[in-house]
C-alpha cells in the first residue's frame, strides 16, 4: 500500500510540474507564520526542499530576520543531522542533490521541526519517500512539536504505519 500511495502521489506531481508546484507553494511563508507553534518557537528546524515538496525557502531568512536560530537536517549516511544556519552560511550541493549548509552538526534543543512528506492523513501520519531518516531522527527527538507540510492534493485517507512511526502533532497543507 504504501508503495502505491507513493507511486500515486508521484504521478500527480509530474502531472502538475515543478512549475505550478513553485507556484502553489507561494501561501507557505503565510501559513507557517500564522502559526501558533511556529510563532513561539526560537528554535526551527525547517528543510531545504526538493523540486516536488513545498518550497519553505522563502522562509529561512525571513526567520532569521525574526529572530529565530534555524536548523536544517543535513543527511549523512543514513541519518539526519542538523546543523545551524546563519545569513553568513555557504552551501554545497549534498545527497540528493539538495543544497546543504556547510556547519558544524547542531546539538542543541529544537521547539518545532517542520516536515515534508510524501503523504499525510487525518490522524496526523506521515508517509515519506521510505528511506527512514525522519523516523530515525524523531525518534531521538519524540517531544519536539512536528508540524507536517504538504500540498493539499497530498492528503490521503490512510497512511498505513508502523510501531516506530511518530504521527505529526499538525499538518498544514498548502
Amino acid at each position: 500500500m504504501k508503495s502505491e500511495i507513493r507511486k500515486a502521489i508521484r504521478a500527480e506531481k509530474k502531472r502538475i510540474g515543478k512549475e505550478q508546484l513553485l507556484k502553489m507553494s507561494l501561501p507557505t511563508t503565510e501559513k507557517i507564520e500564522a502559526n501558533e507553534h511556529y510563532r513561539n518557537a526560537n528554535i526551527v528546524m525547517l528543510y531545504h526542499p526538493l523540486w516536488d515538496e513545498v518550497n519553505v525557502r522563502p522562509l529561512f531568512n525571513r526567520a532569521l530576520a525574526d529572530g529565530k536560530r534555524v536548523i536544517l537536517p543535513t543527511v549523512k549516511g543514513d541519518d539526519i543531522i542538523p546543523v545551524e544556519i546563519t545569513p553568513e552560511t555557504q552551501w554545497i550541493v549534498g545527497d540528493f542533490d539538495i543544497l546543504e549548509p556547510i556547519a558544524e552538526p547542531y546539538q542543541g534543543s529544537i521547539d518545532l521541526i517542520v516536515i515534508p512528506g510524501v503523504a499525510f492523513d487525518h490522524n496526523l501520519n506521515r508517509l515519506g519517500r521510505g528511506k527512514g531518516y525522519y523516523d530515525r531522527f524523531l525518534v531521538h527527538h519524540p517531544n519536539v512539536y512536528r508540524l507536517g507540510l504538504c500540498f493539499q492534493f497530498q492528503i490521503v485517507p490512510e497512511v498505513p504505519t508502523e510501531p516506530f512511526d511518530l504521527p505529526m502533532n499538525e499538518i498544514i497543507t498548502i
